[in-house]
């Protein structure tokens, strides 16, 4: 009688690669996952971000910046996790303003209306974690955005945390706007209005309205949250990315040939379509 040979167990690098390029492959195919195979799946936070730091490599694209999901009570519910998440901005998804951005396999359909901040130098790990004040005299400029996001999970509100953070935070497409004027470091971003609206040709679908205090209180909080979880992971947030912050709103409803845009008043616009096919 013979006696097979037990197969040895991955090592977790082995794991958090698999899982990066079955996700990857399904977003290539626009197919959904319903989940990860258990000998690759992720089942904590450390893992799920193991997992999604394989992705750039496994695509041969390049880190442009950092996504912040669930910066919302109600966004943490609707996913049900606990805590914001950090995503990776990969290249070939990043869209300038006024761009068409494509509908085709995105399950979501949303738009979000974010604040998203450009680095002007390095933040690398550190034991202490880094101040509010410090992250902020390390910013560039603030844009007005919107993401697109979507997930290969279904139904990704019951995927769990780990999973979500391998499929890179529900992290798809990204519209950056314009930099707006110096002016904001000198605004309460807390309070700060941005009125949005859905249009389908020159027909207006519906308009909604946020402010700043929907993303973990203040965008300037939740840029601190993503730079100090990346200390945290060994991640330098580098020179040059860009890091978005969270929607400010009720994410905007969209269907295929609709136009959204976001208003932040003073500090400029920002635009997009959701192409037709």
């Amino acid at each position: 009688m013979s006696i097979q040979a037990k197969q040895p167990a991955q090592t977790e690098h082995q794991a958090a690669t698999q899982a990066a390029q079955i996700i990857w492959q399904h977003w290539q195919s626009d197919q959904v996952l319903i989940t990860l195979p258990m000998n690759c799946r992720p089942v904590n936070a450390q893992q799920g971000y193991a997992a999604q730091a394989q992705l750039p490599l496994v695509s041969g694209r390049s880190v442009l910046g950092w996504k912040i999901a669930a910066t919302s009570a109600n966004g943490q519910a609707h996913i049900n996790v606990s805590g914001p998440m950090a995503g990776r901005l990969l290249s070939g998804q990043v869209f300038d303003n006024g761009a068409t951005v494509p509908s085709v396999g995105n399950r979501m359909r949303v738009a979000e209306p974010e604040f998203a901040f450009a680095m002007a130098q390095d933040l690398p790990p550190q034991a202490a974690p880094y101040t509010q004040q410090q992250v902020m005299a390390a910013v560039a400029t603030l844009h007005p955005a919107l993401e697109v996001p979507d997930s290969r999970l279904d139904p990704f509100t019951a995927a769990g945390e780990a999973q979500l953070l391998a499929d890179n935070a529900c992290a798809r497409h990204f519209v950056l706007g314009p930099a707006a004027p110096d002016l904001w470091r000198d605004l309460d971003l807390s309070t700060y209005p941005v009125h949005a609206r859905v249009q389908h040709g020159s027909t207006l679908k519906y308009t909604r309205d946020g402010t700043g205090g929907n993303v973990l209180g203040d965008p300037r909080i939740a840029l601190t949250w993503l730079a100090n979880q990346l200390s945290d992971l060994g991640i330098t947030l580098q020179k040059g990315q860009v890091v978005t912050t969270g929607t400010c709103m009720v994410p905007l409803e969209l269907a295929p040939g609709d136009s959204a845009s976001a208003d932040y008043g003073p500090l400029g616009c920002v635009n997009m379509i959701f192409s037709e096919t």
